[in-house]
């Protein structure tokens, strides 16, 4: 049966969801659907086969100060908007089966269609430490942030690709 990735829905089962990190795994089973359906500042997209979640991606429009991007183009000097992956988690279960890439494609696929509809120039990932090489690989740059970092847990990198030069056939 085919991985199908589409929107959180309200009776998809998140308790259980084990991806190895638990604040992961918390947001998942208690905020991705207050977030999506109560706040709307986020959708989680979910990897599912056979009725079962292999992983998601929470994603959020963002826009970056224009002169920090990495890519060499010259902006105007205002925010550019961009499409931020906030969290990205595959099952333990799942891991090493192209999930992780799968979610990310369709991050990445949908950065491109808000591109030609409303205005994108790039996708940035909140990359945990752990996750970086990941993402370095499939063409991400990191980038400093200046303002709204955490204290309370390791802050995350962010981490920059230019729709101009996804490489779709890494992800």
């Amino acid at each position: 049966m085919p991985i199908e990735i589409r929107a959180l829905r309200r009776d998809d089962e998140r308790e259980g969801f084990l991806s190895g990190d638990s604040a992961l795994d918390l947001y998942f089973e208690r905020h991705a659907g207050q977030n999506q359906w109560r706040h709307h500042i986020g959708v989680t997209y979910v990897a599912i086969e056979a009725g079962r979640i292999l992983g998601f991606a929470t994603v959020s429009p963002a826009s970056l100060d224009a002169e920090t991007l990495p890519d060499g183009r010259r902006r105007p000097p205002y925010p550019a908007p961009v499409l931020r992956v906030a969290r990205l988690a595959v099952h333990v279960d799942a891991r090493g089966a192209g999930i992780g890439r799968g979610l990310l494609r369709f991050c990445i696929e949908l950065a491109e269609r808000m591109r030609d509809e409303v205005g994108c120039v790039g996708v940035v990932v909140d990359a945990k430490p752990g996750a970086m090489t990941f993402y370095t690989r499939l063409g991400f740059s990191t980038i400093e942030a200046v303002q709204g970092a955490a204290t309370a847990v390791p802050a995350p990198a962010l981490m920059f690709l230019p729709l101009g030069r996804v490489p779709l056939g890494k992800v």
